[in-house]
């Protein structure tokens, strides 16, 4: 996985699929303030529309959400907009900043459960620690899992660790974001909600520290399992070759509450970096090959006697009897 150039942190060249996308993440996490949050942001012209969904973990142990979505049929990458929330590129490849402000509603974890509304607004940015590593895969197939995965997640992707500052305030009162780290990706191409062609994944977005960040995933398809990724060290990044999960499960056996992971990287060194999910949010979606869980877990991590945050998402479809397709391992 090459590091990218600037021109990637702009909009791309459109292709004809329905579903073709081009969206931004970000997410965050300060543990002295105990707040952060997972936002989304995607363009889809050849449907006609901009979205953008923001999640904030709150300190009291709820999840708040405010979503909202308008017209859009020409690919921009300026005036990332809708409602309360705005995405604004300062810097290419270095500094974005996001503000909101509005009356989220707000859900009990990890339940779900509605838990009622409340106003949260955000001034917060975020400034790069390390290059944007990915690939761009548009004008090209691929074979196997890779081919497969194209048609549903996308064909070109960024990811890049960084540190916030600003502020989140909820219900009035303003916290100052003190250590807060996180990851951001840019995915285009083709995107079905769901996984699409993807029957399970695990997807990982770790900040130890400023100098030391992993980001990837692991895709279940029918052509097999698609393995990508990345770590920052030492100033330099390595490829992923292969990601070996193991989890720990609470009693239903589909919510993770701890994620161990061997890690082996293109020049053949192990990296064993250990979750324990501090909070998990379950989305849930019905696709045409039937319904499908992610759970967004927000997690502390450790790795070669350093600690940090970040997430361990896993997405499984599930068959007739609410059952993962793919055992977890």
């Amino acid at each position: 996985m090459p590091v990218l150039e600037e021109r990637h942190d702009f909009m791309h060249p459109v292709e004809g699929e329905k579903a073709w996308s081009e969206s931004y993440y970000f997410n965050c996490y300060d543990p002295v303030s105990d707040s952060g949050f997972f936002t989304r942001c995607g363009i889809r012209p050849n449907e006609g529309t901009l979205d953008i969904g923001l999640s904030v973990w709150l300190p009291d142990g709820r999840l708040a959400h405010l979503a909202g979505v308008r017209e859009q049929h020409e690919m921009v990458d300026t005036g990332l907009s809708v409602g309360a929330v705005t995405y604004e590129r300062i810097a290419p490849m270095r500094e974005w900043r996001i503000t909101a402000d509005g009356t989220f509603k707000a859900r009990e974890l990890p339940s779900g459960a509605a838990a009622g509304e409340v106003p949260v607004a955000l001034d917060v940015t975020f400034t790069a620690l390390m290059p944007a590593i990915g690939g761009d895969g548009q004008g090209r197939s691929g074979q196997g899992a890779s081919a497969a995965t194209r048609q549903s997640v996308g064909k070109g992707h960024l990811e890049q660790g960084g540190r916030w500052t600003g502020t989140i305030t909820v219900d009035g009162t303003a916290r100052e974001l003190v250590d807060a780290r996180g990851n951001r990706d840019k995915s285009w191409g083709p995107r079905t909600w769901g996984g699409g062609g993807s029957r399970m994944w695990r997807w990982f977005s770790i900040n130890l520290g400023d100098d030391v960040h992993f980001g990837g995933i692991r895709i279940g398809t029918d052509a097999g399992d698609l393995h990508r990724g990345w770590v920052w060290r030492d100033g330099e990044h390595s490829s992923i070759r292969e990601w070996d999960v193991t989890s720990e499960l609470a009693s239903d056996g589909i919510t993770h509450t701890a994620t161990h992971v061997r890690a082996t990287d293109k020049l053949g060194r192990v990296h064993e970096l250990h979750a324990t999910v501090l909070r998990n949010a379950p989305h849930r979606y019905d696709t045409p090959s039937g319904k499908t869980v992610l759970n967004e877990g927000l997690a502390r991590w450790e790795y070669d006697g350093l600690v940090g945050y970040g997430i361990s998402e896993y997405l499984h479809t599930l068959d007739a009897d609410g059952n993962p397709v793919v055992p977890i391992q």
